[in-house]
């Protein structure tokens, strides 16, 4: 046979099998076609019933997916399993606490007292020795306990007597009253009354009382009395390490006590406040309230120093100052009622007396 001819045969044979699986296909699809038609028209028609069973069968499918897939991926990546089998679930955690501190005893902290109490006479008292035993002043307890009869000049056992927390007056606010003109009546800086940190106010702005409200007037007198001397200069102080210096002149106007364990330092020019010592400087805050505009330079060793009330600030954080250098300037802003510098130490972590460390 000639080639040309063989070569003919061939292409047709190939056009015969392309034109059978061509007709076969196109049969197939047409009757699948038809088969999805009914299936769909019958789920539409029960989509109701079948509704459920699909959801279902549709999330078996998913958990065998994972089932299958599993075991490969924890093949694939073994760390997860080790992170998976070492977890300790948080339940065990606090079990494992409470087992811990089973034979721990509690200690029991003396808590500030923040109001006035009651105290019963005993054998043996004297007004001197309850004065000091709750660290107040005589006068104090005196002025507390007008009303008793016969005062607490004779005391009885069994008597009971009023302790306020602090030396000063135990106030009864009237209408009309402020913080500056009880701070004038009974001789002592408005500032102090603000210092006191269980005073209440009706307006953190503008420091408004509210009538009927016992106030705590620190370092207090009776107008007959003579004023406590709490306003010295500064270089009346010493005696400390030396490792700090005065930040700043004028006259302290509250000292170092269990409420407030800073200096208060006033000076109505408000002149610029110097680093007590060199360091870093950790925090530099605008306050409304509180500390106000205020700076914590951090001096190494577990010291830091926080200039509290500025009116402005010339340091940035992050900022490293030397002993001498001004930091701020005095000013008024945050809870305070005048220009003054408030001063604190702190020695790891803790606020502690100033003096110990001024020279």
């Amino acid at each position: 046979m000639k080639p040309d001819l063989l070569w003919e045969d061939f292409c047709l044979f190939l056009r015969c099998v392309r034109y059978s699986l061509q007709t076969r296909l196109n049969s197939w699809l047409a009757r699948f076609e038809i088969g999805k038609g009914f299936l769909v028209d019958f789920l539409l028609a029960r989509r109701g019933t079948y509704s459920r069973p699909f959801l279902h069968l549709s999330l078996a499918v998913l958990i065998g997916v994972g089932l299958v897939v599993a075991p490969v991926v924890a093949t694939a990546y073994p760390g997860v399993q080790d992170e998976i089998s070492t977890f300790t679930p948080p339940s065990a955690v606090l079990g494992a606490l409470t087992t811990a501190t089973n034979e721990t005893s509690t200690l029991i902290s003396d808590k500030p007292r923040d109001q006035v109490i009651s105290y019963k006479v005993q054998k043996g008292d004297t007004l001197g020795a309850i004065a000091e035993k709750f660290g107040v002043s005589i006068d104090t307890i005196k002025w507390a306990n007008l009303n008793l009869t016969g005062g607490v000049e004779h005391l009885s056992i069994g008597q009971e007597i009023k302790i306020p927390p602090v030396t000063g007056i135990v106030h009864k606010v009237r209408a009309g009253e402020t913080i500056y003109s009880l701070a004038k009546y009974y001789k002592t800086d408005a500032q102090k009354i603000l210092n006191f940190p269980f005073n209440d106010f009706a307006d953190l702005d503008t420091f408004a009382l509210n009538i009927g409200q016992s106030l705590i007037i620190p370092d207090g007198v009776m107008p007959e009395a003579r004023p406590i001397a709490t306003s010295m200069p500064a270089k009346e102080y010493a005696g400390g390490t030396g490792e700090l210096i005065w930040p700043v002149g004028g006259s302290i106007t509250q000292r170092p006590v269990w409420y407030h364990m800073a200096l208060d330092i006033a000076d109505s020019s408000a002149p610029g406040i110097a680093a007590a010592s060199s360091g870093k400087v950790i925090l530099v805050e605008r306050q409304r309230y509180a500390y106000g505009w205020h700076i914590i330079v951090d001096h190494g060793l577990g010291l830091s120093t926080l200039y509290a009330h500025l009116s402005d600030i010339y340091v940035e954080a992050g900022q490293t100052v030397s002993r001498g250098q001004i930091i701020g300037k005095m000013g008024s802003t945050g809870r305070s009622t005048g220009t003054h510098l408030h001063f604190e130490v702190h020695k790891n972590g803790v606020a502690v007396n100033p003096f110990s460390f001024l020279k």
